[in-house]
């Protein structure tokens, strides 16, 4: 495969990612020129911001691997970015939750002969030659099985576990300097997160174990679809076909609100429902992975989810039971029951002392939604909260300081803010405390 298609020496993707920050740097020097030119500040600011949302989201797409991994975290916290700074960012952010450029259809061909062996041909009896997905570190062709299905082959691009690895060490080097072009987001703990799972999103066979398993536990479903697994190789992943016209990324930019809703409450019901089925969570929920299926009689249609590279294996039960317990606590607002139970969870070590209030209060963005029968969730109050949280002015700050992530839900915790900003994108209202009732343990009975 040429450079162009998937550069892989380290030299040259280092200095693409390196790039990005002198980018913004000499956009902002001739800003000022502008300024000085007579050029009104608006104007201004979001010509930069505007250029900037271009090269940073090219160049995150174009490298795909773990620079268009981070990309598309990013694109789930849109909602939370100052509406100055998201707007400008918006059309390119969502580009990345659907696609990415594609690569040659004879590396396409090699890669699965290498996986599947020499005659492969004779499983795969027609193969399209363009792709109808690709991501980060692999796309997706149309083909038909030797016994006259339609499924989805998923080929891994070659090197791109070497590129994933690189580029998030890069991005992790350049994290001070890439910060100002994505402000109010915290860079270096989403880049520590992705460097710890990116080994288990490049094994196909891990993959392909988490992916029977849901489709087995919603076999069946009226609501949602998971393609089942045909075949697997190293570099191949052989799925049934899903038949769908787009993604919630497309109900996000255009949708009504009634599909807004109808799809938002789909989402959030699979993200509660998938780790009581099968003991594990999908932990990759931006909108490009859930699929919209209309349905022939013209009601609500049904949602298709996939990629189930990112996986929190929980175990039994699912969700921990103390979450669903810790979240109602604070519902109810029992300030010491509330610090006592993060405390013996890890949440707050021995010796911190932390005011119940406060931390009450910094809590909020996680409770509120369960406090009504059916919440509406908004850009503009998932950056009411985000803005909050993150502002040193406000009490509230000196909170995160105090707590701990206990390792075993850093996924779990990922998830759930990257949950929140796709119903905060999509603006849709649903009824979270009916939902965490019936499907998160703990929270009905705490």
């Amino acid at each position: 495969m040429a450079d162009r298609d998937l550069p892989r020496k380290a030299a040259a993707r280092t200095a693409r990612l390196a790039a990005l920050p002198l980018g913004y740097a000499g956009r902002t020097a001739i800003g000022l020129g502008k300024r000085l030119g007579g050029a009104s500040a608006e104007t201004v600011l979001t010509d930069i911001q505007q250029r900037t949302a271009e090269q940073l989201f090219r160049t995150l797409g174009e490298l795909k691997g773990g620079a268009m991994k981070f990309g598309q975290a990013l694109s789930v916290l849109e909602a939370a970015l100052p509406e100055e700074i998201a707007g400008p960012y918006r059309e390119q952010l969502t580009r990345l939750q659907d696609a990415a450029p594609p690569m040659p259809t004879q590396t396409v061909r090699d890669q699965i002969a290498k996986s599947l062996g020499p005659d492969w041909q004779t499983q795969v009896v027609w193969l399209d030659g363009g792709p109808t997905a690709a991501a980060s570190i692999g796309q997706v062709h149309k083909a038909r099985w030797h016994d006259d299905r339609d499924v989805a082959v998923k080929v891994q691009y070659p090197g791109a576990g070497e590129a994933l690895k690189s580029d998030l060490r890069q991005l992790a080097r350049l994290g001070r300097t890439v910060a100002p072009l994505v402000p109010g987001v915290d860079i270096k703990p989403l880049v520590e997160e992705m460097q710890a799972r990116a080994v288990d999103e490049l094994d196909y066979e891990l993959e392909a174990e988490a992916q029977h398993a849901f489709a087995e536990a919603f076999r069946g479903d009226p609501d949602i679809v998971i393609p089942d697994v045909v075949a697997q190789g190293p570099e191949v992943l052989v799925t049934e076909w899903l038949e769908s016209p787009a993604s919630l990324a497309s109900i996000i930019r255009e949708g009504t609100q009634e599909e807004r809703d109808h799809y938002g409450e789909l989402f959030v019901r699979f993200l509660f429902d998938g780790p009581r089925r099968t003991g594990m969570l999908h932990a990759d929920p931006h909108p490009g992975n859930f699929r919209i299926l209309p349905r022939d009689d013209g009601s609500p249609g049904r949602l298709g989810i996939l990629d189930f590279g990112a996986v929190a294996r929980l175990g039994p039960g699912g969700l921990p039971r103390a979450m669903g317990s810790l979240i109602r606590i604070a519902a109810l607002e029992d300030r010491d029951a509330l610090l006592e139970g993060l405390r013996e969870e890890g949440f707050v070590k021995d010796r911190i002392r932390l005011d119940p209030d406060l931390l009450l209060d910094y809590l909020s963005p996680f409770v509120e939604p369960t406090k009504v029968e059916r919440f509406r969730f908004t850009r503009e109050w998932m950056r009411t909260q985000f803005q909050r949280i993150n502002n040193p002015r406000e009490p509230t700050y000196t909170i995160a300081m105090k707590l701990n992530l206990p390792p075993s839900y850093l996924l779990i915790h990922r998830t759930w803010l990257g949950g929140i900003g796709v119903l905060s994108q999509l603006e849709a209202e649903a009824p979270f405390h009916a939902i965490l009732t019936d499907y998160l343990p703990g929270f009905a009975s705490a």
